[in-house]
């Protein structure tokens, strides 16, 4: 690594930050199969909770009241059940039952499931370093790299002797793929902080803002007959298609005109169609179709204002269609409900000081500021007026795939500028 001009401090915290200990760190930490809503979502905080009493910070690990949660008008929604799920937040200073630090550093423990097995050279939650420096596994970019950094940088602080005037905190959240559970129980325990790092996957890039995505339910109605006689009756599956061009086309309108920040992007805020369920039997022609899909929502847009333009694309599509004018479709807002969020507060503080460190550490040029097309917690950590950036090792387009990685390197990177941030941030 290039450290240019860094003080004897700085220097001293970054000696103890060791690139095998961190691969180690992440291969044990991928092993553990933390599919969201699973119990070893629940398994991997308590494991986490011991590593980071180990470090000598105080530990708040408690179970999250998903009952009083999921009533809370502002729940932000959950895509798969659970009977428990845990909150754990660990800082240099008392954090019991909330506190507000000077920096939170966040990160999610849960991953999304491995899918067709297949597809992956090994088993997804055996992982392993190839020859080039890349780590392999589900969870690895998103996001065991990110929580390992985290954990490391305070590690490097702590095994140094060097005690901050300022407070600082770790945030590990369960349940950000479904909607954001942990992040809001986190909040709504009272733990607070004057800027926060997620370090989602971002490439050497600071992201200061995400789009939102909403869960959508579609159900289609058809007529069922024989198969033979299929001219008697009406395939849902037919009943849909002039649905599925109309949503096509609404993400068309909706990406005519984008926020700058959002302007990389071929789409910015996409509507997605991830499953459709038909019939029950071959030879059967089918009565009802359901698609489950995502819809993206502009930055500074309504979530309201965005599930209404969903609305109202497919009630004029059936308008249009003799068969769903007298069948009508309806819609659903199930599962996750992620808002679009910005960086809140002082627009260029964190900003800067990510900006900095990375540059002292990598040696080159500073990173460019862009948004994420995906949900987040910060949009939830920004709502309740933290300053709130993502900056991560890995890159997003491998996540929740059977390519998943990350490069080792740039997670050494990574975990050397979180130091450094937090030294800055709270000496």
């Amino acid at each position: 690594m290039t450290h240019r001009d860094l003080s004897d401090l700085e220097l001293r915290a970054l000696a103890f930050v060791d690139e095998r200990e961190l691969a180690r760190d992440l291969l044990d930490l991928v092993a553990v199969p933390s599919v969201v809503g699973s119990d070893a979502e629940c398994d991997v905080q308590h494991l986490l909770a011991k590593q980071l009493r180990e470090l000598d910070l105080d530990v708040d690990l408690w179970q999250l009241d998903l009952p009083a949660l999921t009533a809370d008008p502002d729940f932000p929604g959950m895509e798969v059940p659970r009977a428990e799920a845990w909150g754990l937040v660990a800082g240099s200073g008392p954090v019991a039952g909330g506190s507000e630090v000077e920096l939170v550093l966040q990160g999610h423990v849960d991953v999304v499931p491995e899918g067709d097995p297949a597809q992956w050279r090994t088993a997804p939650f055996r992982p392993y370093v190839d020859a080039a420096g890349d780590l392999h596994g589900r969870g690895a970019c998103d996001m065991k790299a990110g929580v390992v950094a985290n954990l490391a940088a305070v590690r490097a602080i702590r095994a140094a002797g060097i005690e901050l005037a300022r407070p600082y905190a770790l945030h590990l959240v369960v349940g950000e793929e479904d909607g954001g559970l942990g992040a809001f129980g986190t909040l709504a325990r009272g733990h607070r902080g004057r800027s926060c790092i997620i370090t989602e996957p971002t490439s050497g890039t600071i992201t200061t803002a995400n789009a939102g995505a909403l869960t959508f339910e579609l159900r289609v109605p058809g007529a069922a007959t024989h198969g033979s006689t299929a001219y008697v009756g009406h395939s849902a599956i037919d009943a849909y298609l002039p649905l599925h061009a109309a949503l096509a086309d609404l993400e068309r309108r909706r990406n005519a005109d984008v926020h700058p920040l959002m302007a990389e992007y071929p789409v910015a805020y996409p509507i997605s169609v991830g499953t459709l369920r038909a019939g029950d039997w071959a030879s059967t022609v089918p009565d009802l179709l359901v698609a489950e899909g995502r819809l993206g929502v502009a930055l500074g847009e309504d979530a309201a204002d965005a599930r209404l333009a969903l609305e109202e694309a497919v009630d004029a599509a059936a308008a249009r269609d003799p068969w769903l004018r007298a069948h009508r479709p309806t819609v659903a807002w199930t599962g996750g409900q992620f808002g679009s969020g910005q960086y809140a507060g002082d627009a260029g503080a964190l900003h800067d000081l990510v900006a900095a460190a990375h540059v002292d550490v990598t040696g080159g040029p500073r990173p460019r500021e862009r948004g994420a097309p995906y949900g987040s917690d910060l949009r939830l950590y920004a709502a309740a007026g933290t300053p709130t950036l993502h900056y991560g090792p890995g890159d997003v387009r491998l996540a929740h795939s059977p390519h998943e990685a990350v490069p080792v390197r740039e997670l050494t990177a990574v975990t050397e500028t979180l130091v450094l941030a937090l030294l800055r941030a709270c000496a």
